[in-house]
């Protein structure tokens, strides 16, 4: 299972969510969370990222359409 916060789960978050292609992972410490960006990543990291976000297939689905009612 991939880690929550790492580089390719927020590639996948990423894409599912719809937003746009943006490299970066979240590091978690006893302080808080950092997010660190892509100028701060390694390439295995970036990968990782790519990896995520080519891997994802679902979307997320914002809100059913309305139910559509038929008038005689």
């Amino acid at each position: 299972m991939t880690k929550h916060g790492s580089p390719e789960d927020r590639g996948s978050a990423d894409r599912y969510y719809g937003r746009r292609y943006n490299p970066h992972w979240h590091w978690y410490s006893d302080h808080g969370c950092q997010v660190v960006e892509s100028e701060h990543m390694t390439v295995e990291e970036i990968g990782e990222y790519n990896k995520g976000w080519h891997g994802e297939t679902g979307e997320k689905v914002w809100s059913e359409p309305e139910p559509r009612i038929e008038e005689d």
